[in-house]
Formats: structure tokens, sequence, C-alpha cells
């Protein structure tokens, strides 16, 4: 198993975090991983996107031309980066800040309106933990109990309720992946 993944958005997004959440994911779960940030020098509301490598292998470069999974939170970075998805490439996009987008018709999309599902729980800024979760739910290539693991553990070495906040957003985006999916199967 080899995922190569690029993850984009605005500075303030979470986008590096997100990243950082996976490759610890990979570490915990006993994979080989790279994780390779990239952002604008303004920072927030600036560019911001990350590169993640899992593999059960050795990575031999962090650098991803081509990735198998690409997570974009605003219109600028699928502008930017959709046409590097492979083809039958997977594609996950928050539908909440990216409104009628022109997509490649040769991808798999998956639409989530992260930020509006964030923002009912009471914190947009938790929407890439959305985000993460719908990814999980979606592809199953980590295990929900590894990530909430990790928030966890955050959690008691920090001594903040962020982690709880991520926490419920992340098994939200699972939510809602897993009900679009349920009402898809009815007849």
């Amino acid at each position: 198993m080899e995922k190569k993944i690029i993850i984009a958005g605005s500075g303030g997004q979470g986008i590096l975090f997100f990243g950082k959440i996976l490759a610890f994911t990979s570490m915990l779960e006993g994979k080989e991983v790279t994780w390779f940030p990239s952002y604008g020098a303004e920072m927030r509301g600036g560019t911001a996107n990350c590169t993640v490598i899992i593999s059960d292998n050795m990575i031999g470069s962090p650098v991803v031309f081509s990735p198998d999974i690409l997570i974009v939170m605003n219109k600028a970075s699928l502008d930017k980066f959709q046409n590097m998805l492979i083809k039958r490439g997977l594609m996950f996009l928050d539908s909440s800040l990216i409104i009628n987008p022109d997509l490649r018709k040769d991808t798999r999309v998956v639409q989530v309106p992260a930020t509006k599902i964030a923002g009912l729980l009471g914190n947009t800024k938790s929407a890439n933990m959305v985000m993460l979760g719908a990814l999980i739910a979606r592809t199953g290539f980590l295990k929900k109990s590894s990530i909430v693991d990790i928030f966890k553990d955050c959690s008691v070495k920090m001594g903040n309720n962020g982690s709880v906040i991520n926490i419920n957003s992340f098994l939200e985006g699972i939510k809602y992946i897993e009900d679009t999916e349920s009402r898809h199967l009815r007849p």
C-alpha cells in the first residue's frame, strides 16, 4: 500500500496540522511516512499545502507530482492542484467554500460541506478535522481508533479541550460520509 496525498487550502485552515495527524497516525500504525509542508510567507490567509506519503515500504522522496488523493479546502487550491491528481484519483473538496466547481471528469470527487458541518459544531476552524473524518471513512487506509488515540494523547499532554473539538469534528466527518453513502445505497 502506498498513498500519495496533497492537502491544500488557506493559511489558518489547519492544512499542515491535517497532514501532521496523518503522519503521526501512520507512524503509530507502523507505516513509513513523509510529511512535507509548504506555505506562503503571509501564513494566515495565504496559501498552505502539504504532501503526505504513507507506505508499507521505504519512501524514496517526499515530493509528490501526481497524488492519488487530493484534499482541497478552497477554490484557489482546487485550481492549482486539480490537474496534478492522477486519473481515477480521489478528490475531497470543501463544498461549503467551493461552489459550482469546474471539475475534471476522470477523477472521483467527494464533496463534503466541511466548514458548514464544523460551524454547526460551533467552531469553523475544525473543518480540517471534519475533512479528515471524511477521508478516513471513505478510504479506510488508517484506523479511526488510532486517530482518536492521538487526539486523546495530545489532550492529556497539553491539558486543553481542543482535542475534544477535534475528535467530535473528526467523528462528524465520518458520520457525514456514512450517512451519504447509505442514502446512495437505498433502492
